[in-house]
């Protein structure tokens, strides 16, 4: 009785676990059957075909990450530079400085002049203008602007030189693009497709809103590129009689105080350097050289007092014996 039982309860798990495989089998081809009507045009590739899909893939990929390796090192800095300087004319020199910009293969910007008024009522030009050189030329430029000086430890008022690294910002508008770029093609590929006229408006609509952000994304990128070519250069031009200082008979005070001003920041500085190399260099090796002779002479005078004072130890000694 309980055998008849075991092979009643086999038979039943048997039949169970049947209806449970025909079940998920069937379910799978519903699946399939349902996948095949909602894609018509998705095709199963055969498995050969996929693997060489995927090894090319693999190919690519490599490929890709050489190429985005060398596009990693390569650095996009944007270089500026404003100057502030004192010559004759400014007009003549903001002329000057354009022509130099277009013989280097830049161009001019924008340029301003108008005019000031000194302390003596005399109007005076002064000119602003702004220049993009390429930014590999960008110190010769700086060094041509400053030959236009009479005297540069005078005239050039002030200098300044800027500069920003953009490489992690276009990295990243590039890789929108791209995936931007894939969205587009896969949309232009299901308008072909399309049977109604509402799917084909949908998609026209979508691919409006991508097509607007690649061209925003392609001018941000081409900008950073092209600021990054191209230095720009800004330069404020005074005129010398605008700043020209005050003479009493042919004695000039004003530029007399500039050049002691000048003198004891400079005797400053060589006071500053000279401390520096002493407390650095000198009183290191005065330590480790004088040290040991301060000591080696202190012991040998210890050592001298003690033998001078050992004799008249002896003889007090014997002048108490007595």
């Amino acid at each position: 009785m309980k055998k008849n039982k075991f092979w009643m309860v086999l038979l039943a798990m048997t039949l169970l676990l049947a209806s449970c495989a025909m079940a998920s089998n069937q379910s799978a081809s519903e699946d399939s059957a349902i996948m095949g009507e909602m894609f018509p045009a998705v095709e199963a590739a055969p498995r050969e075909e996929s693997a060489k899909g995927f090894a090319d893939e693999m190919e690519s990929g490599s490929d890709y990450s050489t190429s985005s390796s060398n596009i990693a090192t390569e650095r996009i800095v944007i270089k500026n530079a404003n100057l502030s300087i004192v010559v004759e004319d400014p007009i003549v020199s903001m002329k000057a400085i354009s022509q130099m910009a277009e013989e280097m293969g830049g161009f001019m910007v924008n340029s301003n002049t108008y005019k000031n008024t000194t302390r003596q009522g005399v109007e005076v030009p002064i000119a602003t203008v702004t220049i993009r050189v390429p930014a590999a030329r960008l110190d010769e430029a700086l060094t041509r602007i400053k030959a236009l000086v009479e005297d540069q430890d005078i005239d050039i008022l002030s200098e300044d030189i800027s500069g920003q690294d953009v490489t992690s910002e276009v990295t990243d508008l590039e890789s929108r693009l791209r995936n931007l770029q894939a969205a587009e093609a896969q949309l232009l590929d299901i308008m072909e497709t399309a049977d109604t006229t509402e799917d084909v408006i949908n998609i026209f609509r979508e691919l409006t809103s991508i097509r607007e952000e690649i061209e925003v994304l392609q001018g941000q990128i081409q900008y950073y590129r092209e600021s990054a070519s191209l230095s720009a250069v800004t330069v404020n031009l005074q005129a010398k009689e605008a700043l020209e200082p005050i003479t009493i008979a042919g004695w000039q005070p004003g530029l007399q105080a500039q050049k002691a001003l000048q003198a004891l920041v400079e005797g400053g500085q060589a006071l500053v350097n000279i401390l520096i190399w002493l407390v650095i260099l000198v009183l290191p090796l005065a330590a480790v050289i004088g040290l040991p002779i301060y000591f080696i002479v202190k012991a040998s005078r210890k050592r001298k007092q003690n033998a001078e004072d050992a004799p008249e130890t002896d003889t007090n000694a014997k002048k108490k014996a007595k």
